[in-house]
């Protein structure tokens, strides 16, 4: 009786090698796999990513829209106590990033939350996070774009006096025809991608001391010209309010997510990324506290609800000193926006790579195909065009709904992940560990549904149904061609 990959019992099927049965749905990808991933092997990915790459890697990825528009969507409904819904969107975050470090750490593979499910849960679970994950960052790289858009209109028209029409900046449902300049981004990062991961990273790190330093000019700013009136009432809509501010600007918060992407390319993952998430995270957080209170002591909140460059905006009424302190900040949006679509936009075609390999996606050893720079071309060029087209016709504000919500459950799951995994592989080496095990990945678990519940019933339904499209793929494909069903070594095309 032949017996499958990551099982203790045998479940023979009809061809006797473990494929094509429900018996293996929680098949775990165990030592032998992940090895074989580890040690390059099956992938042809390249250690080329240091400690301060990977540092500006979580930079990169979190301070960006978040900061620069998604402030103005939920100014509106927290009023000045947006800085307690960035503080609570930060713990949320800091009990979910110790978990993936933890993981991360000791289960250093492409794929982020997909892999360390497919170590903990099984590969059904894994699938659904997958899957997951992909329209999360998807999602958040159309969202992100759309927000460069908006930016970019308003330099132009300070700078050059350059009026650009709604019907070429703005997708349908937001006044325009299509987001033409949201596309063209998109494609730009795209292009660097395929230039290799060194280019891509080095490329981040100049992009994240850029935008760095001109958040620091408008916390100074802010902080000398500041008026306090502006913070009462508080918090106009409650507690309530807070918390749903909350909610929607944890899409401020992902980026860190994407630095366990790079688990194969990273040249000391053990050491190196457990730094990357927590450290990026902790900076991040403060930076966000600081830039909000700089933003609502320069003007009343009402001046920023709903603007497309809440930021610029608070800067220009607020501190008097004429049009260029504005045109600086449109420029850093500029500059962190296109850090936060390179991160994330890596980090999605490494997690899908690694479905590819697994042999639970259609086409999956084609589209696995790396290039002489070791970069994942076909899966690259495929995002690429998806979500170019995404950020030229789906408005903002639905963009970032379906953005939390895959976020919040793929953080969900990592947490539960590692509660799972100290029981089933106690022995397991892990250069990092979470404290108070189970008591801290529960916190963040719950803490992850609790924000779950403020998202609006039309994003649940939407979620719902990408993840019913999810489950048909691998019920009629993923579960008869899963590679650790058959017990084999991931196989891609080698470079050519």
């Amino acid at each position: 009786m032949a017996t499958t990959a990551g099982r203790g019992g045998g479940y023979p099927d009809r061809g006797g090698n473990g494929v094509g049965r429900w018996g293996g749905i929680f098949d775990r990808k165990r030592g032998k796999q992940l090895k074989s991933d580890d040690d390059g092997g099956s992938g042809g990915l390249r250690r080329a990513v240091g400690a301060l790459d990977l540092m500006a890697l979580g930079i990169g990825g979190t301070i960006g829209t978040g900061i620069f528009v998604i402030i103005g969507e939920a100014i509106g409904k927290s009023g000045p106590a947006i800085i307690l819904s960035f503080a609570l969107a930060g713990i949320t975050c800091v009990f979910s990033a110790l978990s993936y470090s933890e993981l991360a750490a000791a289960i250093p593979i492409s794929g982020s939350a997909y892999t360390y499910s497919y170590a903990t849960l099984g590969e059904l679970v894994a699938w659904i996070i997958g899957w997951d994950l992909i329209i999360e960052y998807g999602f958040s790289v159309s969202t992100i774009a759309v927000g460069w858009g908006g930016y970019l209109k308003d330099l132009l028209d300070s700078l050059f006096s350059i009026n650009l029409p709604d019907a070429i900046t703005a997708p349908p449902g937001d006044g325009g025809t299509v987001n033409l300049f949201a596309a063209g981004l998109v494609l730009a990062v795209m292009c660097l991608l395929l230039a290799g991961v060194r280019e891509s990273t080095r490329a981040n790190t100049v992009l994240v001391l850029t935008k760095l330093l001109i958040l620091v000019f408008f916390i100074v700013i802010g902080i000398t010209h500041f008026t306090g009136h502006h913070f009462k009432p508080f918090a106009p809509h409650g507690t309530s309010g807070t918390v749903d501010a909350a909610a929607l600007i944890f899409f401020a918060y992902i980026g860190f997510d994407a630095v366990s992407t790079t688990g194969e390319e990273a040249d000391n993952p053990q050491r190196d990324l457990p730094i990357g998430i927590i450290g990026s995270l902790i900076l991040v957080t403060i930076v966000y506290i600081l830039v909000a209170v700089a933003a609502i002591g320069l003007v009343p909140t009402s001046v920023m609800d709903g603007a497309d460059a809440p930021l610029t905006e608070a800067i220009r009424q607020g501190a008097g000193l004429g049009d260029w302190a504005g045109d600086i900040m449109s420029f850093g949006a500029l500059i962190a926006i296109t850090s936060v679509v390179l991160t994330i936009y890596y980090g999605q075609t490494r997690i899908f790579f690694s479905m590819c390999r697994d042999g639970l996606v259609p086409a999956g050893r084609w589209l696995s195909k790396l290039s002489p720079r070791h970069v994942p071309i076909r899966i690259t060029l495929l995002f690429g065009i998806l979500i170019a087209i995404m950020a030229a016709l789906i408005p903002l504000s639905e963009l970032a709904e379906l953005v939390n919500i895959g976020t919040l459950f793929a953080f969900l799951l990592v947490n539960i992940g590692v509660i799972v995994l100290r029981r089933l592989e106690p022995d397991m080496e892990r250069p990092f560990r979470v404290p108070f095990v189970p008591i801290f990945p529960l916190i963040g678990a719950a803490l992850c549904i609790y924000l779950m519940t403020k998202l609006q019933g039309t994003t649940w339904w939407r979620f719902g149904i990408w993840l019913a499209i999810g489950l048909l793929i691998y019920a009629f494909y993923g579960r008869f061609h899963s590679r650790v069903h058959r017990d084999l070594e991931p196989e891609p095309e080698p470079a050519s």
